[in-house]
């Protein structure tokens, strides 16, 4: 268990201080007798009540910043705090360098908490300097990196700043980040969003290629990883984008289905690549993804078929769902009848 913090020295409250004596505090409203009082600090009571006091007045002054900063270090999620240092920020033309900086600490220790990254936001607005940010945000995702505050930060800078030089080592980023955890959803994610949603760049305008190139990329991975949810989700995903038949991708998905051969030859195959030596088959989302093969082909007899595979993952390959299963079953057999 780390260390705790060494605690700061002691400050008068602001009641105690002479240099607020101007301001006249105002309390949080409570009923008389509340069901379930929330225990504040005498710390956090005595400078939330300033600062509402200050907002009431409508200063706008350095001594609100460092107001603000206590409150907000007291309480990171403290919404009215964070947007009345804003608000003050602007008023004083303050220089938005140092305040980044002071926000490159709060995004390290509070970098699950919404806020933070909203101010981080409103600032670049100002500021128009999204570049040094993806440096800022890579090295955050190296201690968090399925944080969705941060992923999500990221892509919005692509999106809104949408400069070629902010797009150009996105794939390479993502691949870095594929390769040390290729089970992170929040990577296969991010990758769908900078290939498929995010719009065409230069040198991607000829989509079929692009098609091509995911759908290597995703059957190669599965084959490393038969087992990895957010690789299948992916393929799915894109198959779904694209318009696609999952049928398509029967005889690629096939070999997943069932157990691995006792004996394995290294196949290159780019196109179908096979199941690795240390696979561990039948893979339950193969089974799934060929069982909607069957019934997105219709018929009676491809019917059956998805009712067996359904069958299997009910009562062996993912038994955890098997309710879920009985129902995909029922609502099949009742279409086709």
């Amino acid at each position: 268990m780390p260390a705790p913090e060494t605690a700061a020295p002691a400050k008068l409250k602001y009641a105690e201080r002479p240099e607020w004596a101007d301001v006249e505090p105002l309390q949080q409203y409570e009923i008389a007798n509340p069901l379930a009082p929330i225990l504040y600090s005498e710390e956090y009571k005595d400078a939330t009540d300033y600062l509402r006091g200050i907002v009431k007045a409508g200063e706008r002054s350095e001594r609100v910043l460092e107001l603000t900063e206590h409150v907000i270090r007291l309480n990171p999620a403290h919404y009215s705090a964070w947007q009345y240092r804003y608000e003050t920020l602007v008023a004083l033309s303050a220089p938005l360098d140092v305040e980044l900086k002071l926000m490159d600490e709060f995004a390290d220790k509070h970098l699950k908490t919404y806020q933070v990254w909203h101010h981080r936001r409103l600032l670049l607005l100002l500021t128009r300097k999204p570049a040094p940010e993806l440096a800022l945000i890579a090295r955050i995702l190296q201690r968090d990196e399925k944080n969705y505050h941060t992923w999500a930060h990221r892509q919005w800078l692509l999106a809104f700043f949408n400069e070629p030089s902010l797009w150009e080592g996105e794939l390479d980023f993502v691949d870095t980040m594929m390769n040390k955890d290729v089970r992170n959803n929040s990577v296969w994610h991010h990758r769908f969003f900078v290939v498929f949603q995010s719009g065409v760049r230069e040198g991607e305008e000829d989509r079929e290629r692009i098609l091509k190139r995911e759908l290597i990329y995703v059957k190669q991975n599965i084959s490393l990883a038969p087992n990895n949810a957010s690789a299948w989700n992916y393929l799915r995903g894109v198959l779904e984008h694209t318009r696609q038949p999952f049928g398509s991708l029967a005889a690629f998905v096939q070999p997943y289905t069932v157990p691995l051969p006792a004996s394995t030859t290294d196949i290159v195959d780019l196109e179908n690549p096979p199941p690795g030596r240390d696979a561990d088959l039948p893979c339950a989302a193969a089974i799934e993804f060929l069982a909607d093969v069957y019934e997105e082909r219709g018929g009676a007899d491809n019917v059956d078929k998805a009712v067996e595979l359904w069958r299997s993952l009910a009562n062996e390959h993912d038994t955890i769902r098997k309710k879920y299963w009985e129902w995909r079953i029922r609502e099949a057999l009742a279409t086709s009848s």
